[in-house]
């Protein structure tokens, strides 16, 4: 090829959470407030986006690669998807292809009729859950770990939908939200860990489910509250019921949320997320001062932890770096000098903020380190003196296993280097993290309990809280290749 996809460097060097869900129970155009809620959680994937919708009597459904404003924009794709209730997804893939069969939401014809079921999360256990379905003669579509969970319900012998699914449950690992439509029915379920997000909204006489409260704001609904961790919802004409079917373990909501993951306008858990970075740049401000003239953030994630650190120190705050919102697809020729000049299609140096200052720079991760050391190099260009980088969560030692595409362990800069080695690798005139126990106190005013974790903080820690079963296959050569080569055209 000649013409070769510039994925930016700025995207690639960043931990994406894996999909965002959406759920609607009672709406003449829920579908419509699907989409919208999907518009609202774009940021939690931006691969491929469905819907399905359903009257009490049949089943609708849209699904497609790419945005939700590039497959939902249209009249006649919207008529299409009729009923009152119905649910949605936007994918950013962790386990499976970028392929048309693998967007969800996924749905099955059972003997009940159908059900469609959109999950964000990861299940460690689905490799293992797929080669004892194969060997029992399940044909799958997808390579999706999802479609694990259709194939589990079809084979139970329970006699109701919330049974079966219950059953299903009982025996997947790993990190879930789901959002389910079946038999007239919306239900909602969250891991017993909790570990990714799902929340509960009022529309009138609608009951909304999604993964961030931005959702509904779109649509002018209400929070109402949190799924609970291991709680199922049943939401139908009957009203809501709650069950708690799983047996009881400590939560351990994903801490990254606060980091990066949810938009910051949403609550989390009963926490502003906005006021939560603040919070985290304010601890990170007492843990790592240092002498300078200007806070600068790296946009846009590392704003709100770039504001608590100047709050907090009494530097001044300036956006330094401005970001170019309007990047769109862009091909070019893939040499190296153009590739280098790439890195500034989305971000460039302000200059009149920058020339003659000793600058703190303030972000909110590094993974590989390869996005850190551009962004020092921009700031450097536009005439910074000394460049000091602060980061708003601990150091990335560990891979993610729960929803989060995380580049493997030897590619993770903090599990290579030391501090100082990791400062001379960027570039940076001085380098430093929020501990674990400071982003535990900013979070939730408390130190991190090492024999109970509040949190799911693996990525920092090391400490898996749920079973990694096909990781550990992988590791032992027991785990054999399951997926076909056929892909879509």
């Amino acid at each position: 090829m000649t013409l070769d996809f510039l994925r930016h460097p700025f995207d690639d060097d960043k931990l994406h959470e894996e999909c965002g869900v959406f759920g609607i129970f009672g709406h003449a155009e829920s579908s419509a407030h699907t989409a919208l809620g999907l518009h609202a959680l774009q940021h939690r994937g931006q691969e491929a986006a469905g819907i399905v919708s359903h009257d009490g009597k049949y089943f609708y459904t849209h699904r497609a690669l790419g945005l939700v404003g590039d497959n939902f924009n249209s009249p006649e794709i919207m008529k299409k998807l009729k009923g009152h209730i119905a649910v949605g997804h936007n994918r950013y893939s962790t386990t499976g292809d970028t392929l048309l069969r693998n967007v969800q939401p996924l749905f099955g014809d059972f003997s009940f009729g159908g059900l469609a079921v959109a999950h964000n999360g990861n299940l460690t256990n689905a490799m293992d859950l797929r080669k004892q379905l194969i060997d029992i003669g399940c044909l799958f579509q997808s390579t999706s770990d999802t479609e694990v969970i259709i194939h589990l319900i079809a084979l139970s012998k329970q006699t109701t939908v919330e049974g079966r699914l219950f059953d299903a449950l009982s025996r997947v690992e790993g990190a879930y939200s789901l959002v389910v439509l079946a038999n007239d029915t919306l239900i909602g379920v969250r891991d017993p860990y909790g570990v990714r997000p799902l929340v509960m909204g009022k529309l009138g006489d609608a009951t909304l489910l999604a993964s961030e409260t931005c959702a509904f704001d779109i649509v002018g609904a209400q929070y109402v509250r949190d799924i609970e961790p291991g709680e199922v919802v049943i939401i139908n004409k009957s009203g809501i019921r709650s069950l708690k079917p799983f047996n009881k373990v400590r939560k351990r909501f994903c801490i990254f949320e606060y980091v990066y993951f949810s938009r910051p306008d949403s609550i989390s858990e009963g926490k502003n997320v906005y006021i939560t970075r603040q919070r985290i740049g304010a601890e990170l401000a007492r843990e790592a001062p240092v002498s300078a003239d200007v806070v600068v953030p790296v946009p846009d994630s590392g704003i709100p932890g770039a504001l608590g650190y100047a709050k907090e120190s009494g530097i001044p705050f300036e956006l330094g770096i401005i970001r170019n919102h309007y990047v769109g697809r862009t091909f070019i020729e893939p040499s190296d000098h153009v590739r280098h000049l790439g890195v500034k299609l989305k971000h460039n140096g302000n200059r009149a903020m920058l020339e003659g200052k000793r600058v703190i720079l303030v972000d909110d991760s590094i993974v590989r380190g390869t996005t850190s050391k551009k962004i020092v190099n921009l700031v450097r260009e536009a005439g910074a003196t000394e460049v000091h980088m602060r980061i708003a969560s601990p150091p990335t030692t560990h891979s993610c296993f729960y929803g989060v595409d995380t580049p493997t362990r030897d590619q993770l800069l903090a599990a290579k280097y030391n501090l100082a080695e990791m400062a001379k690798l960027i570039d940076a005139d001085s380098l430093a993290f929020i501990s674990l126990d400071g982003m535990y106190r900013a979070v939730s005013d408390e130190n991190r309990n090492n024999d109970a974790p509040q949190f799911c903080d693996a990525c920092f820690s090391g400490e898996y809280p749920i079973a990694l079963t096909d990781a550990e296959n992988a590791m032992n050569g027991s785990q054999k290749d399951l997926f076909s080569e056929i892909q879509d055209v």
